[in-house]
Order: structure tokens, then sequence, then C-alpha cells
């Protein structure tokens, strides 16, 4: 995909803000080849986006990772506050949100993120029931939608959606860039870390 890069009209936002309680330890911190997570998404994100957030329910962990942390402003909301708290945060109208434990990262299909937000506030893939909060982008305009929403006590990200104009990509949209949909890998449980590292190895 031909663009340039990195882009100054967009912010990343890594979510850094998970308990990792399945885990038992900080998924951000696990390693691949030398690498952590998050320092790999990192990377990845900043070769599409010239300001990259983390935003974390503790700020010290991350310092020294050549990135901005942002603190949550409603923390232990999850993915929800830690939007919000990115959003704010944002010198840019529009973010794509990923998480610290999504080694996958797909420099392409973020840019595709960014095109499919055009004349929306929010663009995430939807899967039949299910929609992928992260690898997604979203606008400032959220905002208010995502306070009203925290505040009322939802914590649900697509509990703020009916109040804002929301672009649900396709899988057949996705797999022209992503066939195995890795993008959207993430890191909950000791098997699923183990799933991970095996496909990274043989990537």
């Amino acid at each position: 995909m031909d663009r340039e890069r990195p882009s100054d009209a967009l912010t990343g936002l890594v979510l850094a803000g998970g308990a990792s309680r399945r885990m038992g330890r900080n998924k951000a911190f696990l390693q691949l080849e030398g690498r952590s997570l998050i320092e790999i998404v990192l990377e990845r994100t900043m070769d599409v986006c010239a300001e990259v957030l983390i935003v974390a329910g503790e700020v010290s962990p991350y310092v020294g990772l050549g990135a901005r942390v942002v603190e949550d402003r409603f923390p232990g909301v999850g993915v929800l506050g830690g939007l919000h708290a990115g959003l704010h945060a944002a010198s840019n109208d529009l973010s794509l949100a990923v998480g610290c434990d999504m080694p996958f990262v797909e420099p392409d299909l973020l840019v595709a993120f960014a095109g499919w937000a055009v004349g929306f506030d929010v663009a995430l893939l939807r899967h039949g029931r299910y929609t992928e909060p992260l690898h997604a982008a979203y606008r400032r305009t959220c905002l208010p939608a995502i306070e009203r929403a925290i505040t009322g006590g939802a914590h649900r990200v697509i509990s703020f959606f009916p109040d804002v104009r929301v672009r649900y990509v396709t899988l057949p949209e996705v797999k022209v860039i992503d066939p195995h949909l890795n993008s959207f890998r993430n890191v909950n449980t000791p098997r699923e870390w183990e799933a991970i590292r095996e496909t990274w190895s043989d990537s």
C-alpha cells in the first residue's frame, strides 16, 4: 500500500491499562525474541502515526519507552476508560487504538481503518455478533458519548455507539490486508501467549 508515513494527522493510542490477572504478570512486557510486546506494538504504530500515546492506569512502568504516557481519567473502566483518556490527550481528531499485547499490529491495516473512518466517528471490525474494539479508529467527537456512558455505569465499548456514527468494517474488507486476522490477536491467558509465540516464530 502506497502511503506517506508516519502521518501528522493521526494519533496512535496504545492501551496498556489491563490488569493481566489471567496472565499473572504484566503482559505488556512479555518478550518475543528479546523485545517486549509493547515495544513491538509501539514501533508498528509509530510507522503510521507521528504522535503515539501510551494510555495506562499507572504511568511509571511505561516511562522511557519513547512515547508520552497518559493516565486513565476513569480508572477501572477497561478499554472504554482508556479510549476516553487517549482521545482527550490526543492532538489529532482521529486516533488509531491498539492494545499493548497485540504484536501483529499491521500498519497497512491501521491506514485502512483511518480511511474507513472518513465520515464516521468510529470504524471497527464486526464479524457476526462480535466487534473488535482495538485495532480500530476513533474520533475526538466520541468523547461526550463515552463520558456519558462511563458516568452512567457502562463498561462495554459498544455502549456509546448508539450516540455516534459507526462504520462497521467487514471480514472480507479486512482480509484483503490481513488474511488470517492476526492483527486482532492479543494475549489474555498463558495458552494464548504460547499460541502467539508459535505464530511469531513461524512468521
